[in-house]
């Protein structure tokens, strides 16, 4: 049941975090700036989980109810693959398929890349890598 619970709050926070960095960016930079928090979001967030996996793979330990909120809960609500997508289809709808094109593959590339160096990041550190 803690596991359970773990997630609901991990999840919130997540969901408000993803949220208040959005408002920021929007605010910062304009309305027009709104993917570039997505983006932005997704690519902390893979990195973020590379650094757990990556420390977890080393050997690192957890507890199951700490693990869970971060990484099921806060880094599941934090990233935004479902805003991405819409996203996606508002450029394209906007008929700016070639923007919609690239800001798919900075946002994927993006968030794989940073998910690899944080978990060779974690593992050079550990000394398993």
């Amino acid at each position: 049941m803690m596991n359970w619970i773990a997630i609901a709050i991990g999840g919130a926070i997540g969901a408000v975090s993803r949220y208040g960095i959005a408002q920021v960016v929007i605010l910062i930079n304009g309305a027009n700036a709104a993917p570039f928090a997505t983006i932005m979001v997704n690519v902390i967030g893979s990195g973020l989980m590379g650094v757990i996996y990556g420390y977890l793979s080393t050997g690192g330990m957890l507890a199951e109810t700490v693990r869970v909120f971060i990484m099921i809960g806060f880094l599941g609500a934090l990233t935004t693959f479902s805003t991405f997508s819409m996203d996606i289809m508002a450029a394209i709808d906007r008929g700016q398929v070639v923007y919609a094109v690239i800001y798919a593959a900075v946002s994927v590339a993006g968030s794989i890349l940073a998910f690899i160096l944080a978990v060779l990041m974690m593992r050079a550190m550990s000394g398993a890598g």
